[in-house]
């Protein structure tokens, strides 16, 4: 499991980070706070407090984490 944080800030960005998670053979999970929701759904990211960066779990190889952080580079948080 990789994890790292994101900030998303806008509708396209949450739609960008759902299309990425969805070219995944792996589970995505978003944490916030004391919610976890499934990184493939645009209806649970709505669901949850996108005002502050949020945890980003990957659940599949090294491989895929690094991909899919390449496809995602611009949510970042440094």
């Amino acid at each position: 499991m990789t994890s790292f944080s994101i900030q998303l800030t806008s509708v396209s960005d949450i739609k960008a980070f759902v299309d990425a998670a969805s070219r995944l053979d792996c589970d995505v999970d978003v944490l916030c706070g004391r919610y976890l929701v499934d990184g493939k759904s645009i209806m649970g990211l709505f669901s949850i407090d996108l005002s502050e960066p949020i945890q980003v779990q990957v659940h599949g190889s090294q491989a895929q984490a690094d991909i899919f952080m390449g496809a995602i580079q611009k949510f970042l948080v440094k």
